[in-house]
C-alpha cells in the first residue's frame, strides 16, 4: 500500500518544493506551489526509484504529478499492475 506519508517524503526531497510540503493539503495543485517541469522529472524519477515502478507514457502527463492524492494513487495503480 501506497501512503500519504510515503508521497510527502519523495516530495520533500525535490528543491523545487523544499520547505512547503509540510504545508500542502493532499489536493493541492503541486505546480501551483512551485513544482516545474524539471522538478516533475526528478519526481518521477524518484518515485521509480522509491517504489520499485517504471511509469509507462500514458502516465507522464502533467495531471499524474498535480496533486499529492493523485500522486498516491498513480503510484498504487503502476504497483497493483506490476505485481499483476
Amino acid at each position: 500500500m501506497v501512503e500519504i506519508s510515503d508521497i510527502r517524503d519523495v516530495l520533500k526531497s525535490l528543491e523545487s518544493l523544499k520547505g512547503v510540503v509540510d504545508t500542502l493539503s493532499d489536493d493541492d495543485d503541486l505546480f501551483e506551489k512551485g513544482l516545474d517541469s524539471f522538478g516533475s522529472v526528478q519526481l518521477m524519477l524518484a518515485l521509480e526509484e522509491r517504489f520499485e515502478i517504471e511509469f509507462p507514457d500514458s502516465a507522464l502527463g502533467r495531471r499524474s504529478f498535480s496533486t499529492i492524492r493523485i500522486i498516491r494513487d498513480t503510484v498504487a495503480g503502476l504497483r497493483q499492475q506490476e505485481a499483476a
